[in-house]
């Protein structure tokens, strides 16, 4: 058992080791970088308030990290691992005020290694884990907002809730839940009321930009996000089967944490205090937002995708542990950890041997091979720089981050064809046989894609 004195240090080696070994592991054992980051790295290079799949937050920042250190893969599993690291810290702020027992407010963490959402989906930068530090610091600052007078958690709440709106749109469950906690505590935080509209205000603010963006795009985003769920379907039978499917899925994904937990209560008494203000607060944050998905996917046949739930849970353990704290046996507490080792350690080799043993994943795309091929044969029949690339996220994508040059992506030119001048070099990529046909300069192919090669000679 870890020493009272020592809790705060054994926080601090379990982030520095989870951010040092989920940084390592893909490093070493992956080619290519995964699909979602080098989609969101398509995006970063030709920056703007939105894109056809998600709002924009996630394209900056691995934009910002592509300034600092180029094409260096580690550094996007590592920018991941920052993100994660951050939530992890701030659910153990929060776990200190509400649990008011450090060793509880560790174990709320460290349990979070039993969720697959918090290891191996991890190296994969995407929206889903962009969302990750703004939902524990949105949390925790309506939770210092509503029991402070301190204006400044306010305004934090605020610029905390646009980020992770500006993450992706189902961080919106969060948002109304918390509102929901507000209204229905309205006589107790009348105080707050000022306070309250001043964070909404900020957040409008932050997002008018994006907003502006979404109604000069005829909202494709928000399309793209009900085409994703199936809601265009009209099937009646998805009322009904993929909430089910959805529930046992996140049962399943959650039988480890709950093993966890059970490991160290003495006997399963539930006696849950609703009045009690520290409860309450963690049943709203943890339970409605999943009710409100749910609610979502029975009257409207939504199929919820399970990698959407990946911040929804980051304090569930600090619910548990609030919970249990009565029946838990310290004394167990070895055996607590000696699970938490196993799984901690394990799923780092795990994500490492099917990373080496299994050669059909996209991250072992020989992304960077390609592009040097493509660089060779523009050098051989051009002269300026290649600026342009144009196609899927994937193929185009990887050119747009492996070449040198970092030449802006595009999904396609549609009206911004006045964009291509006589010293730009143009790579369009996309089916060979149609491309080969319209070629107007260098055709190549590097099964599956062609590549058309427009340039200077």
């Amino acid at each position: 058992m870890i020493s009272k004195k020592n809790i705060t240090k054994g926080l601090y080696l379990f982030l520095f080791s989870h951010l040092f070994l989920w940084t390592l592991a893909p490093s070493v054992s992956n080619l290519n970088l995964p699909l979602d980051t080098i989609e969101a790295l398509a995006w970063g290079s030709n920056l703007d308030w939105g894109f056809n799949k998600h709002p924009p937050l996630s394209a900056f920042a691995v934009e910002c990290f592509y300034l600092i250190f180029g094409a260096n893969d580690w550094s996007y599993y590592l920018l991941s691992q920052i993100f994660v690291v951050i939530s992890f810290f701030f659910v153990w702020k929060l776990s200190n005020e509400i649990l008011e027992d450090k060793t509880f407010s560790l174990l709320s963490v460290l349990i979070l290694s039993g969720i697959y959402f918090y290891n191996f989906t991890t190296p994969e930068f995407n929206v889903n884990i962009s969302q990750l530090p703004f939902w524990a610091l949105t949390v925790y600052f309506f939770w210092r907002g509503i029991n402070s007078d301190n204006k400044i958690n306010w305004i934090l709440f605020g610029i905390f809730s646009a980020l992770g709106f500006l993450s992706k749109y189902l961080f919106i469950y969060l948002l109304a839940s918390l509102f929901i906690y507000f209204i229905f505590n309205l006589k107790k935080y009348k105080r707050f009321i000022a306070n309250y509209c001043l964070s909404i205000g900020i957040s409008l603010l932050l997002l008018i930009p994006h907003f502006i963006w979404l109604m000069e795009n005829n909202f494709v985003t928000i399309f793209y996000g009900l085409n994703r769920s199936g809601l265009t379907e009209t099937e009646i039978a998805n009322h009904l089967i993929n909430p089910l499917f959805f529930l046992i899925k996140q049962m399943l994904i959650l039988v480890p944490f709950f093993l966890m937990i059970f490991l160290i209560v003495k006997k399963i008494k539930i006696k849950i205090k609703i009045k009690n203000k520290n409860t309450l607060f963690l049943f709203v944050i943890n339970l409605i937002p999943f009710f409100l998905v749910l609610i979502t996917s029975i009257f409207t046949g939504a199929e919820i995708r399970t990698m959407w739930m990946t911040p929804f849970y980051l304090f569930l353990g600090t619910l548990f542990f609030q919970i249990f704290k009565k029946n838990i046996d310290l004394k167990k507490i070895k055996k607590f950890y000696f699970t938490f080792l196993l799984f901690f350690l394990s799923s780092p080799l795990i994500y490492y041997g099917v990373s080496i043993f299994d050669e059909t994943k996209r991250t072992d795309y020989p992304g960077k091979e390609i592009s040097r091929l493509v660089q060779n044969k523009w050098n051989d029949n051009f002269v300026n720089e290649i600026k342009i690339v144009i196609g899927d996220e994937w193929s185009a994508g990887n050119l747009s981050y492996h070449l040198n040059s970092r030449p802006i992506w595009y999904n396609d030119l549609k009206n911004e064809i006045s964009l291509i001048t006589d010293d730009q070099g143009v790579i369009y990529t996309g089916n060979p046989k149609i491309l080969k046909s319209i070629c107007p300069g260098v055709f190549g192919k590097i099964a599956p894609v062609g590549y058309c090669m427009i340039g200077k000679r």
